[in-house]
């Protein structure tokens, strides 16, 4: 036989005895306790969203998930765990656009690249940032918002969830728009950034709905405004930016599994399958609904689309706005 018909030939038999062994001879995954790293807060939504699949996951996996809280320079030292972490996929991070498609425009040095280090797995929430002031302040739209800002000659003062957050970037992105300036404070996470502002330390803050919600329960904090086209059934009631006269300011805070590069393909797609499956949950899209966040899914192709062009986007804004951070 020709060698160049020798190669197709021991790869078909190959293929046939790999089809006819038993089930039980097949790789197995998860063989031991599955980590999801938090690059936020205990109480962030991101915590939350850990929490609830970390819940429904254990069962389909036979194995314990335990959630690590690791918040700190912007979620990126969270995400860089992940990406170092070398055991076929039992550490995984649950990134959000901070230390994955803002960070790479911003930073000079990074510990990871997202890009080379990092496999997108699955998207799992996505919200609007909401605008909101403390209760003190003599505001009530965005309009009178931007107001009062002008007023305070750069005095204003802002938390967000961490530098180089959609927090962050979403603020910055409304001054730059209406050409205003105010001091950035940052916090490690949105429990931290919003209670900043329901205790007057801080006057406003761009963050999800799920840190809010308790301070504007309690009198503390109001929300003014999403930062989306479309406003969210769980926020209904609000206007967006673009109502109160603000255009050009969309932000949505996303999130979504992530690997380290060289995590077998088939654990990839295992976990994709299984968080879908736990996604649609109508329990867990109940309690995400009722927190604010919006549940998403979909495949790994999905994902990444979303990433390149949220790249695409925000580094436009980055570059335009002048951010860079050592």
């Amino acid at each position: 036989m020709q060698r160049r018909t020798v190669l197709p030939a021991l790869l078909a038999t190959a293929a046939l005895v790999a089809g006819a062994l038993p089930a039980q001879a097949q790789p197995t995954w998860p063989t031991r306790p599955v980590h999801i790293v938090v690059p936020a807060p205990a109480g962030s939504s991101l915590d939350i969203i850990a929490r609830l699949l970390g819940e429904r996951l254990k069962d389909r996996w036979g194995q314990p998930v335990v959630v690590d809280n690791k918040p700190g320079a912007g979620g990126m030292l969270g995400v860089d765990v992940a990406a170092k972490a070398r055991d076929e996929g039992h550490t995984l991070a649950l990134g959000f656009n901070g230390p994955i498609a803002f960070a790479p425009f911003m930073y000079r040095k990074m510990p990871y690249d997202p890009a080379r280090d990092l496999v997108p797995v699955v998207m799992t929430t996505s919200q609007p940032n909401v605008l909101a002031v403390n209760v003190n302040l003599p505001v009530k739209t965005t309009q009178e918002f931007v107001a009062w800002v002008k007023q305070q000659n750069g005095k204003m003062n802002y938390s967000s969830l961490g530098i180089g957050s959609s927090s962050h970037l979403t603020m910055e992105l409304l001054l730059s728009q209406t050409g205003l300036t105010g001091t950035h404070v940052p916090y490690n996470g949105s429990p931290p950034a919003a209670l900043a502002v329901a205790q007057g330390d801080t006057d406003a803050t761009f963050t999800t709905a799920p840190a809010l919600l308790n301070h504007v329960k309690a009198g503390k904090v109001r929300l003014l405004a999403v930062s989306a086209a479309q406003v969210p059934d769980s926020l209904k009631g609000l206007p967006t930016l673009a109502d109160g006269g603000v255009k050009g300011v969309e932000s949505m805070a996303w999130n979504g599994l992530f690997v380290a590069t060289g995590t077998p393909e088939a654990v990839v797609q295992k976990i994709n399958a299984d968080v879908n499956a736990a996604l649609a949950d109508p329990q867990l899209r109940t309690v995400m609904d009722n927190q604010g966040l919006t549940v998403v899914g979909g495949t790994q192709a999905d994902f990444r689309r979303l990433l390149e062009a949220e790249s695409r986007r925000w580094g436009a804004v980055i570059e335009r706005i002048g951010l860079k951070l050592d």
